[in-house]
């Protein structure tokens, strides 16, 4: 079966991302199985989505309900789980109902997309954003992301933007001028591997906007929805944005949608009229259905205290996985986002492979965590864990042993 529809899938589908490393056909709670009936413990988690793991009755239950009644009616009429979300999603930020707006998109890049055409609506073009970003690809989000490989073949890209450096104040400070639209960070980088920022970094980037008028977006597509012990990661700081996207984790994977919560005094000065952000599946009910039972469940289950609980035992196992292999250079992790760099000198912390995707020791690492029965995240020398938030001590325990293993293949490359 597993050879069959690997052939199918080249004879039919766009060679996007590569040839499949598995055939999946189910899953439960943080486990998966292949097509050949084995068993993965996924600390990928969709990269980074699916926040109550596989085949969550509450939403399996929520879906069904709401697919049974009402799948879809454009976005000429109103139903109770779209306006039912968009109060819940402004009570998680802290603001309520009235207290901003939301507008729903059908993904992250979409949500960016979106707030990229918010910052329009500004009368300016500039925009500043973090090297080391990464937004989304459509043609707008993929202009704010920082990668010159992701943006190179498509050039040229929309808008006037500026590239500074993650978590300097005063090179932000130097490239925002009167003429800037809107600076938009991730508060917690994720591509660029779970990079935290430096104490104050975005209380200035606050300040720097406010006394040039321009906007402060806040990109938590990955970070939202207690990835990193807070709801969104921007609690962790006390910062409120004049946008924020969201996505990811916000149905929990079972449909996808996006978001972008707007301020009321930005949404008060927006004509919405001339928006021109409408997509077929706006609001859709069965994706806020979705969505509302993840929160509900995430919430009744304290998944976010979750997070923060394991956030010391993920740092535990990065660090002993540092002491132990000469392959491994940095490590960082907040809530249960983190991840491990591999370097090829240790005491230079010179990547295993910078920007090369098929570099051949990251692809037998990432064969020798397969063949364990793991799934993370392998991108250019990074290993992420993005287990999902229902995870348990034991499993990232289980997780950690097998990429203890799969690390002396990375070893070996140093010790060459």
């Amino acid at each position: 079966m597993t050879s069959s529809v690997h052939q199918r899938y080249t004879a039919s589908i766009m060679n996007t991302f590569g040839p499949p490393k598995l055939v999946l056909t189910r899953g439960e709670g943080a486990y998966v199985w292949d097509s050949e009936g084995n068993r993965y413990l996924d600390l990928l988690g969709g990269i980074a989505v699916n926040a109550l793991g596989h085949a969550h009755p509450a939403l399996v239950a929520a879906v069904t309900q709401q697919i049974s009644t009402l799948g879809h009616v454009s976005n000429f009429f109103a139903t109770e789980p779209q306006v039912a979300l968009a109060e819940r999603l402004l009570d998680l930020l802290g603001v309520g109902p009235g207290g901003g707006k939301v507008f729903f998109a059908n993904s992250g890049s979409e949500a960016n997309e979106a707030a990229f055409k918010l910052t329009r609506r500004t009368g300016r073009t500039h925009l500043v954003a973090a090297e080391g970003s990464f937004h989304g690809r459509t043609m707008g989000s993929l202009a704010l992301t920082s990668k010159e490989a992701y943006r190179e073949p498509f050039a040229p890209l929309p808008g006037e933007v500026t590239f500074v450096a993650y978590g300097d104040a005063e090179a932000l400070a130097a490239a925002v001028t009167d003429r800037t639209a809107a600076v938009v960070i991730e508060p917690v980088q994720g591509e660029a591997g779970v990079v935290v920022p430096p104490e104050g970094y975005l209380q200035r980037a606050r300040e720097i906007t406010r006394e040039h008028g321009a906007l402060l977006w806040l990109d938590e597509v990955q970070t939202g929805m207690g990835r990193t012990g807070e709801w969104f990661a921007v609690n962790h700081w006390d910062v409120v944005p004049d946008l924020m996207s969201t996505a990811k984790g916000l149905t929990s994977s079972y449909l996808p949608l996006g978001a972008v919560a707007i301020a009321p005094e930005i949404a008060a000065h927006f004509d919405e009229t001339v928006f021109y952000g409408g997509l077929t599946y706006n609001s859709h009910p069965l994706s806020c259905a979705a969505a509302l039972a993840a929160i509900q469940v995430i919430e009744d289950d304290d998944l976010v205290g979750n997070a923060k609980r394991l956030e010391p035992v993920m740092r535990r196992h990065h660090e002993e996985l540092a002491r132990r292999h000469p392959s491994v250079g940095l490590h960082r992790n907040i809530g249960l986002f983190g991840c491990l760099e591999l370097v090829r000198d240790a005491a230079t912390n010179e990547p295993m492979s910078p920007y090369n995707v098929t570099n051949e020791v990251m692809t037998s690492v990432n064969r020798a965590l397969l063949d364990r029965g793991l799934f993370t995240f392998v991108r250019w020398n990074v290993i992420h864990t993005n287990p999902p938030l229902c995870v348990t001590e034991e499993q990232l325990d289980e997780g950690f042993a097998i990429i203890d293993e799969a690390l002396e293949v990375a070893d070996r490359a140093v010790d060459a």
